[in-house]
């Protein structure tokens, strides 16, 4: 904290960075995505991830530098830059994408106690579900009063996270084998990861899940001491979180090889650790996770709420869901989404929907969000709005803008048409609260270009329903 009250200087702005980021995906980096990649393209696909997602937290500095009027979000930006059908579809995107996080999240924390108690499993069994409920609306009951996330749970909570990575770091250090790393490189020994480009593929949803919420800084730049500080923290807090992620994931393949690793239940990074020093290093990861686990849950169900809640009061959400409880807790946004993470808690035990099957859904939804916040600074410094005596900025930024859009295309086309069909069955209902809000406004619903969008959203949704009918797509 700084002398400025209210005022977050640079180490608390870092911190709120890094704390956005690390969730519960580094616990289960290893088996993630050890499942879809050897070495090599492991190697590969951080690379394209460190660029990609480093220009995409520049455009999202430059967005909060140059738009600060535009303070609503992601979705904001899709609204300024493409109207409002895409700023609504951004919105709720990121809404979803968010609250299915939060089932994810579920699904580990009873995988994680699964280890202690194997009634839990997966995280998918019966017991689980119910014990998953049951929190859910501890939570949700927790937050309806008004208590916010406590500085002190935060605090805790990030030295739980980050004392059991820099421990597993420090002995898998040790304990790594050059032999077992390059044993196969390319992965050639297992035919069913197919070409090293199928495997950069196959991987890029995992990197995207581990680095969402890179976005956070820019919502606290209001907040800062110095605007400025902002694009650092942003940058020292991307740089601190991939080294982070980059360790875990090449030591384990260090450690055990690809289809070893590829076997562990989540968290894998317990498993890892026990390999190497026995019964205790999975207990240490596994608690830490936990705590972990339950801060971000607290934080992401306050977050989802919020989402709505701030794209209700300039109307592109309908405005129930601006309804505030006396406690000034968002009351409809929040009953609306734990119901919709409640059905998919439930739809999991059905569909034995793992870990990684959610995070990729998850991933996927924040996509287009991240995709139209990218073509929106590609736009600005195309244009040349707000760079009337800028010349040489506007370059730079050209460049950075037009390396994220391509990034953020390049995700899309990873994703596979499973996940775009996916998307777009979750997409589609979101039209019935658009119209909604539009009617309240008094406007019509869709422009032109909009009803064509909309459309293919459609055509893709009930491809989607007929594929899971069918039995060609599956959750």
């Amino acid at each position: 904290m700084s002398d400025t009250p209210g005022k977050l200087r640079l180490g608390a702005l870092v911190a709120l960075v890094v704390g956005s980021m690390i969730g519960g995906g580094i616990f289960s980096l290893p088996q993630n995505m050890a499942a879809s990649a050897d070495v090599g393209a492991v190697l590969i696909g951080w690379a394209i991830t460190a660029v990609g997602m480093l220009t995409l937290a520049f455009v999202f500095q430059t967005l909060a530098n140059r738009k600060p009027d535009l303070d609503g979000g992601v979705y904001a930006y899709a609204k300024a830059g493409f109207g409002d059908y895409m700023g609504f579809s951004s919105a709720w995107g990121y809404w979803i994408s968010a609250w299915l996080g939060n089932v994810g999240y579920f699904v580990l924390l009873f995988s994680t106690l699964g280890y202690f108690f194997p009634i839990f499993g997966e995280g998918n069994t019966p017991a689980a579900i119910i014990g998953a409920s049951i929190l859910l609306w501890a939570v949700h009951f927790l937050v309806l009063r008004g208590i916010k996330e406590a500085a002190f749970i935060n605090l805790v909570t990030t030295i739980a996270k980050v004392v059991p990575l820099i421990l597993f770091i420090l002995i898998a250090f040790f304990a790594f084998r050059l032999d077992i790393f390059t044993s196969d490189i390319w992965g050639l020994k297992n035919p069913d990861l197919g070409s090293v480009m199928d495997q950069v593929r196959n991987m890029m949803l995992v990197t995207v899940w581990v680095f969402i919420g890179i976005e956070g800084a820019s919502i606290f730049s209001s907040r800062a001491e110095k605007r400025s500080d902002v694009g650092k923290a942003t940058v020292i807090g991307f740089i601190t979180v991939l080294l982070l992620l980059v360790l875990v994931n090449v030591l384990s393949l260090g450690i055990m090889t690809q289809p070893e690793l590829a076997k562990l239940q989540n968290p894998s990074m317990a498993a890892v650790l026990e390999h190497v020093v026995g019964h205790w290093g999975a207990v240490l990861i596994s608690v830490g996770l936990i705590i972990s686990l339950l801060g971000a849950l607290l934080s992401w169900v306050l977050l989802c709420a919020e989402i709505m809640f701030s794209a209700a009061k300039d109307h592109t959400m309908p405005a129930f869901l601006k309804k505030e409880n006396a406690n000034h807790v968002p009351v409809n946004a929040l009953w609306l989404t734990n119901a919709m993470v409640q059905l998919f808690l439930i739809i999991t035990l059905f569909s034995a929907s793992t870990y990684l099957s959610l995070i990729y859904l998850a991933t996927s939804m924040i996509l287009v969000p991240y995709l139209w916040s990218a073509a929106y600074g590609f736009l600005l410094a195309v244009r040349g709005e707000t760079y009337e005596n800028a010349l040489a900025e506007r370059k730079k930024d050209l460049i950075i803008g037009s390396i994220a859009l391509i990034y953020a295309i390049w995700l899309l086309y990873a994703g596979g048409l499973k996940y775009l069909l996916l998307s777009a069955l979750l997409y589609a209902p979101g039209a019935i609260l658009f119209a909604k809000a539009k009617r309240e406004s008094g406007q019509q619903v869709f422009t032109s270009i909009e009803k064509v969008i909309f459309a293919a959203v459609v055509i893709g949704a009930l491809v989607a329903a007929y594929g899971l009918y069918d039995g060609f797509l599956t959750l």
